[in-house]
């Protein structure tokens, strides 16, 4: 069983829960998402697997997930971005914040979101059971199909998103 970290809005931690329950329930946990860019600026997207219990088949971050149990959100990104990707690159983090938005299947997302930022200029060999397909895409070009296809991208990089923009002087490219 997948366990999530409970938190306060202050990301003291304060329990556990089985992941689903934490999504049933709309429960603030822990999480990070990690946007990886190459050297000319683009961003990696991946498309969800479609078999995912949530959101499969839409377009998102690099990558995203929760830290285990005595683990850290860096250690965690690395791992995930090894697990999804295939790949690891240096981290900076960049920024945190809190959000909440209801999902597809009755779930809801209740995140404090550590956001961490890497360049990446390798091979992707993504987890075809965790990825159903990768994209480099430029930011502009992101803005403007974001807001023509909103509902073909996760709610949680659609804010995830907003906020990286509004940290774009962090964003070590």
């Amino acid at each position: 069983m997948d366990y999530v970290v409970l938190v306060d809005e202050l990301d003291n931690e304060i329990g556990f829960m089985e992941k689903m329950a934490a999504h049933e329930k709309g429960v603030l946990h822990r999480a990070f998402s990690v946007f990886t860019f190459n050297s000319k600026g683009e961003l990696i997207l991946q498309r969800r697997a479609l078999n995912k219990y949530h959101s499969g088949g839409l377009w998102t971050n690099t990558c995203c997930s929760h830290p285990r149990k005595a683990e850290t959100t860096i250690e965690a990104a690395h791992r995930r971005l090894q697990e999804e990707m295939g790949f690891d690159c240096p981290l900076t983090k960049a920024f945190d914040f809190i959000y909440k938005k209801e999902l597809d299947n009755g779930l809801t997302e209740h995140e404090l979101d550590h956001v961490f930022i890497g360049v990446f200029d390798g091979d992707v060999h993504f987890n075809k059971e965790e990825v159903h397909e990768i994209k480099y895409i430029e930011l502009n070009a992101l803005l403007k199909d974001v807001a023509a296809n909103d509902d073909a991208y996760t709610e949680w990089f659609k804010i995830c998103l907003k906020e990286t923009l509004k940290h774009r002087d962090r964003l070590v490219l």
